[in-house]
């Protein structure tokens, strides 16, 4: 029922595009960077990336008549952001921004002041700041969580904030006639029913061929490749569009077996609600060992997601000894399609038997372990899929507690999960400083968590790596950045970097009073930008400057200075 929703959804998305005329955000000729529901870490992309010349500063303007309902000013993430609503009942979004227009800038900064705090969520109503169709609001940039100058831009459902494919807004602008390119694909049997070239491992194997336009029938398979029993299929693919280098998301897929259509997949929205389920559609533990996205063309049980056909849920039952006929249709949002067939040949063999399990834990229900060093509680739908659980133990001198894994390869979650490790050391009087890490060979993730008699609890969102408990007890370094300079260049930066758990929060004031210190997430470096509205001149001022790690280790500085 809800995937029959979904379609509706879809036709009536189509049909309110036709309807809806959009000016351009800029008013350079537009190329993307990126493209709507593009595979990313634990996201998708809920919007299309404007480049803007390799370059900040240039104008953006609203797309059409409304009003700024929410402003949103962050180290990471989308930046500075506005978004504004219109009568239609979507919403438009403007992300990684450099600056505001004036008038916005001062409310936002009136607003940080009251609040003490350079991150900020405003909801305005419809009076604050009515826009109409092109006028100029703010310019483009690079701040938060972006890789280079764009602008990212998102057109929302007000109602329910799920994200559409904004290209479907400006496909005339824009031209593509480049097809999707598969780039590899995988075979994974289903354990204790399926096999693959004599293993139970999932076989994957890389396709050759170059890009062209309208591209169809490329058959790039090396290799021969034998199964039985049940099994599922993965690709690895790409899209290109006209004019640029970059690469992008494939929009729909289509997988054929022997024909009959068995998987169809097609991203026209993004809930936020269940981005992360993403985790479900990919191949998560070799995504996170390779940086390789392969797409699964089949549905384990835990995954909610809404833009799927299948039949068997995409699984393949190979029974016969004969060739099985795969193919793959692939097309973009401007209905350039490739079609890539390969065989995989019926032949009979081993199937390995489910592997012996202790302890069984299933997706769709609560689950717990409780050991005398370590424990894990696992809400519901918090799996994808039933998991074998087992644990290994790492005994270390290197840490305050063993070194604890859960399962055998990286295992996502949907919902975080709490574990609790005991510790096999516990020496400090300031027990804020112990927390959980995540090891990666030789790099380390701090996890924090809470002390209790003994054992620090953490929330994770990821199975298969492996956990410890640590200290931190250095806090943060403060490096001012060519203080006598400060006045006559109007502004003051203060380098703040830590050692492990990172900072939580700092804190600027002027004799006393809250200053705003700006940071971007890529940067040490926190800016306070001289206010003479709120800082004498003529006067002799004392800066105090102070930066906090997440185990509470504090840091100060003091300077003194004539404005």
């Amino acid at each position: 029922m809800k995937k029959f929703f979904t379609f509706l959804f879809s036709l009536f998305t189509i049909t309110l595009v036709a309807q809806i005329t959009y000016r351009s955000p800029l008013d350079i000729p537009l190329i993307l960077s990126a493209n709507f529901g593009e595979l990313r870490p634990n996201h998708f992309h809920s919007g299309i990336d404007f480049k803007t010349q390799g370059g900040i500063n240039k104008p953006v303007y609203a797309i059409a008549d409304g009003y700024i309902s929410r402003i949103s000013v962050s180290p990471s993430g989308y930046g500075l952001a506005i978004y504004i609503n219109h009568a239609n009942g979507q919403t438009s979004v403007y992300g990684h921004l450099e600056k505001f227009v004036p008038a916005i800038t001062e409310y936002v900064k009136e607003r940080q002041y009251e609040k003490e705090s350079y991150p900020i969520d405003i909801t305005l109503d419809a009076s604050v700041f009515p826009l109409k169709k092109g006028d100029l609001f703010a310019y483009s940039g690079n701040t938060g969580s972006s890789g280079g100058p764009h602008v990212h831009f998102e057109i929302r459902n007000t109602e329910n904030q799920i994200a559409l494919d904004a290209l479907e807004y400006y496909k005339d602008k824009i031209d593509d006639n480049l097809s999707p390119i598969v780039k590899g694909i995988a075979v994974y049997p289903v354990e204790g029913e399926g096999a693959v070239n004599g293993g139970s491992e999932p076989y994957r194997q890389t396709v050759g061929g170059a890009t062209t336009a309208k591209r169809k029938g490329a058959k790039a398979i090396a290799d021969s490749i034998f199964v039985w029993g049940k099994i599922g299929i993965g690709i690895h693919s790409i899209d290109r569009m006209t004019g640029t280098n970059n690469i992008y998301g494939v929009k729909a897929v289509r997988l054929f077996c022997n024909d009959k259509e068995i998987f169809f997949s097609d991203i026209v929205s993004v809930d936020f609600g269940n981005t992360r389920m993403i985790n479900s559609m990919i191949d998560f533990d070799y995504w996170y060992k390779k940086k390789v996205f392969y797409m699964k063309s089949f549905i384990e049980p835990g995954n909610r997601l809404q833009f799927y056909k299948t039949i068997d849920n995409g699984y393949i039952n190979i029974n016969e000894g004969k060739a099985y006929k795969l193919k793959y249709e692939l097309t973009d949002l401007y209905g350039n399609i490739s079609t890539y067939t390969f065989y995989v040949y019926g032949k009979k063999q081993d199937v390995s038997q489910v592997r012996e399990c202790t302890q069984l834990m299933a997706w769709d229900r609560d689950n717990y372990y409780e050991g005398n060093m370590f424990s894990i509680s696992i809400p519901k739908e918090s799996l994808y899929n039933n998991l074998c659980f087992n644990l290994k133990r790492t005994l270390t001198k290197d840490y305050m507690s063993a070194i604890y894994e859960v399962g055998d390869e990286h295992i996502p979650l949907d919902k975080p999960c709490d574990i609790t490790i005991k510790m096999t050391k516990d020496t400090l009087v300031n027990k804020a400083q112990y927390g959980i890490v995540r090891i990666n060979g030789a790099r380390e993730s701090w996890i924090g968590g809470k002390y209790n008699n003994g054992a620090i609890t953490a929330r994770v969102r990821e199975l298969g790596s492996a956990y410890a408990v640590a200290i931190d007890t250095k806090a943060p370094v403060i490096t001012p950045v060519l203080p006598a300079k400060w006045v006559a260049k109007g502004e003051m930066k203060i380098r703040v970097s830590d050692n492990k758990s990172g900072i939580s929060s700092y804190r600027g004031t002027i004799d006393g009073d809250f200053v705003l210190f700006e940071h971007d997430v890529k940067s040490p470096v926190y800016t306070y930008k001289f206010d003479s509205r709120r800082l004498k001149r003529g006067q002799n001022h004392k800066l105090i400057f102070t930066a906090a790690d997440a185990c509470g280790n504090e840091s100060r500085y003091e300077y003194e200075f004539k404005y």
